[in-house]
């Protein structure tokens, strides 16, 4: 059954993820768009905090953790948001649904493999200036794509506690600009419109231990590295002006953006099948992500840092009586420093999560919702704030696979 809801899925989300508009914020101007959540939603409905070596729940941020697979697991997941944009004198609203990942992990003995599809960065914004009287200039921005990440990883379990990882990944996508600016009065306008092809490879290690603090308190540890990498740039620019049937087209052009080293950090405590309180801190350096049609005299980069605080409860995972008892509650919290300066103000993101995870009787696969609400950025400086509410939707499914039949 579950060989055959994985082909129907990657199927459909080999459609979809190149189709989607994954954010409808401002800022995804900026670099290579908006940074995506890289994770499950056990882990987003936590704040981000993904430490415990679990059996039949994937951890795609660290591949260590596919070495403590105890089942073949698939997982896929999406969201739908809507968020708040305002400045001191205006706001708008807009919603948008999005796939977040698809990926499989398989146990093998002390090994585990993992591989999957998740968006890497997300762009998709619409700004109009309009101005009035004769002369005045009107001018609309619009951006849409970003990057996407296949990767695949393995994981070794050194000793019953210890695991080890490794994974490599091929980002792949398309940004598209497209500006059109005309006169009050003036028939005709000008439309331009600049494109990137983005490809490259990068890599990422990962170690998970976790040890008895007494009878029943485990502390779980976690710890990745991903390596910076180049991000290759193939880009086109056209102009076309109303009426004129020959648009002008520039030189193709190549260029190398850099996508920045990151180490990420976590540590929990908990008891297994019951509870977990823990914490992930995450740092990154500056990467070279402006390309020739989104830099400005404005706008500076700085190091990338997260802090998140979250984890789950249990009421009674062997319960037989009451389903509600075996539900998993999830809660979190999180800020994050993205590493954009806009005059001069650094765009921060705040947000709260909670989240629910419903087990499939009679298996140990299990049904996630999620609640995600924060807000980016700032009114301050004349830039605007993103007020945000996201929900998403999860399934997780668990099976054996490569056990021979015992019967015919």
């Amino acid at each position: 059954m579950i060989k055959k809801i994985i082909i129907s899925a990657c199927l459909l989300i080999s459609f979809v993820s190149f189709a989607q508009q994954g954010t409808s914020s401002p800022y995804s101007f900026y670099g290579i768009g908006d940074a995506r959540f890289k994770g499950t939603l056990e882990n987003r409905s936590m704040g981000g905090v993904a430490v415990e070596q679990d059996s039949i729940h994937l951890n795609i941020d660290n591949p260590a953790s596919y070495a403590s697979l105890g089942q073949t697991t698939f997982t896929v997941g999406g969201t739908f948001g809507g968020n708040t944009i305002k400045s001191d004198t205006e706001s708008s609203k807009a919603q948008r649904s999005t796939f977040d990942y698809l990926a499989l992990g398989i146990p093998m003995g002390k090994f585990g493999a993992g591989f999957g599809l998740i968006p890497l960065s997300s762009v998709g914004y619409k700004i109009s200036d309009i101005n009035t009287g004769a002369g005045a200039v009107n001018s609309q921005l619009e951006g849409k794509g970003g990057v996407n990440r296949v990767f695949f990883g393995l994981g070794y379990k050194i000793t019953p506690k210890w695991n080890i990882g490794a994974d490599v990944q091929y980002n792949f996508g398309k940004i598209t600009t497209t500006t059109i600016e005309g006169i009050v009065d003036v028939q005709g306008a000008t439309r331009e419109t600049s494109s990137s092809e983005l490809s490259g490879t990068s890599f990422n290690i990962g170690t998970m231990y976790r040890t008895k603090i007494d009878k029943k308190l485990n502390l779980y540890t976690s710890l990745s590295y991903s390596f910076a990498s180049d991000l290759r740039s193939n880009s086109a620019r056209m102009i076309e002006v109303d009426g004129d049937p020959d648009p002008y087209e520039y030189p193709a052009s190549t260029i190398t953006l850099k996508l920045p080293n990151k180490i990420t950090f976590g540590a929990g405590i908990g008891e297994a099948r019951k509870w977990l309180i823990g914490t992930t801190l995450a740092f990154q350096g500056n990467g070279q992500l402006a390309n020739y049609y989104n830099t400005s005299d404005n706008v500076r980069y700085e190091k990338y840092s997260k802090y998140a605080f979250g984890g789950y409860y249990i009421p009674n995972y062997t319960s037989f009586s009451s389903y509600f008892s075996r539900i998993t509650y999830r809660a979190g919290l999180r800020f994050e420093k993205t590493g954009l300066i806009v005059n001069d103000q650094s765009i921060n993101d705040v947000g709260m999560t909670l989240g629910a995870g419903f087990p499939i009787t009679g298996t140990f696969s299990n049904v996630n919702f999620g609640i995600e609400f924060g807000k980016k950025g700032t009114t301050s400086a004349g830039l605007v704030q993103e007020n945000y509410l996201n929900f998403s939707l999860s399934f997780s499914f668990n099976d054996k696979w490569f056990v021979k039949s015992k019967f015919n």
